[in-house]
């Protein structure tokens, strides 16, 4: 006597508690992903204006936003001052992991690492409101203190400096995000095999030695994702550039992100320029992520996987030829 068993299958709940995430992101992402690509098309402008049009020459306000100099001069800034604080964001951050992760244990590790990440969980708002104090002119602390040990004779006027506004700007980017950073690279250390470091240090490896040859190529998928998440956030720096002096003076902190911020609020309500300018920067940011990915690919992996291919090409046409 056969007995039927009924076999309860859980994945349906799986999907049902899904939904609710995918209608945030078809709602809050997906539809205004897909309605920015559209008006960046047409005539779309104003305030609560629903109707438009395709422009004739469809890419007119691609043309107007590549000819726009205050969006050039936007990309240069976004780029300079993302450059100015990723490079030594990294560079710290793996100085910290080599001297967080070495074998000798280092005393209240855990409160340096807090104190290192905590300006990553301050919000924008607080930290920009914060150096514009520090830097008030002509009675900022920042200046009393170069005062104090006789750097200046009087006081300078950071914000309405170009070269100060943008180092400033950078050099927040940079305090907030390198601790987060720093954690990113820690955890891909301590997820790495233990022995290859032991076997290092029997071989006579210094710690020098072991951090370029074990820990960094190593590395590799990890730093990937910094270097692309960094450079995300970087080309979409909006918050501080914003809060901190509102891309004063005469735009040198203005970023591409506070231009498009601009051309939609601003006046005009130019939403199909905004538009525009919105899907140039992704394209812009696709094709430097490509071309992170290609630099840092494996090439010993391609190197392998071309050889498995070339010898199992061979097998079959041997197979072929008997």
């Amino acid at each position: 006597m056969q007995r039927n068993h009924k076999t309860v299958s859980y994945a349906k709940y799986g999907y049902i508690f899904s939904i609710p995430f995918i209608v945030a992101f078809a709602i809050f992402l997906l539809y205004p992903l897909f309605y920015t690509l559209i008006i960046g098309f047409t005539d779309l402008r104003g305030l609560g204006k629903t109707d438009f049009q395709f422009l004739e020459n469809p890419f007119e306000n691609f043309v107007i936003i590549m000819n726009n100099n205050a969006f050039i001069t936007s990309l240069q800034n976004t780029f300079k001052i993302w450059i100015l604080n990723f490079i030594p964001q990294v560079v710290l951050a793996l100085v910290l992991t080599a001297w967080f992760t070495r074998r000798r244990k280092i005393r209240a590790q855990g409160a340096f690492k807090v104190i290192f990440y905590m300006p990553n969980m301050i919000t924008a708002a607080s930290i920009a409101i914060l150096f514009s104090v520090l830097f008030f002119y002509p009675v900022g602390p920042f200046n009393y203190i170069l005062q104090t040990i006789g750097v200046i004779d009087e006081p300078f006027y950071f914000t309405a400096s170009k070269q100060a506004s943008q180092l400033i700007v950078a050099f927040i980017q940079f305090w907030m995000w390198f601790g987060y950073t720093m954690l990113i690279l820690i955890s891909g250390v301590i997820g790495m095999n233990p022995e290859l470091f032991e076997a290092a240090e029997i071989d006579g490896a210094s710690g020098i030695q072991q951090f370029f040859f074990i820990t960094l190529p190593n590395l590799r998928t990890i730093l990937l994702f910094v270097f692309v998440t960094s450079m995300v956030g970087g080309l979409n720096m909006f918050d501080i550039p914003r809060l901190f002096n509102n891309g004063q003076p005469d735009n040198s902190t203005m970023t591409t992100s506070l231009f498009i911020y601009n051309q939609a609020f601003s006046g005009s309500y130019m939403y199909n320029r905004a538009a525009a300018a919105s899907i140039i920067m992704f394209i812009i940011i696709a094709i430097l992520s490509a071309f992170i990915f290609y630099v840092m690919r494996d090439k010993e992996e391609i190197r392998q996987r071309k050889l498995e291919k070339a010898l199992r090409r061979a097998i079959r046409q041997k197979a072929a030829g008997e």
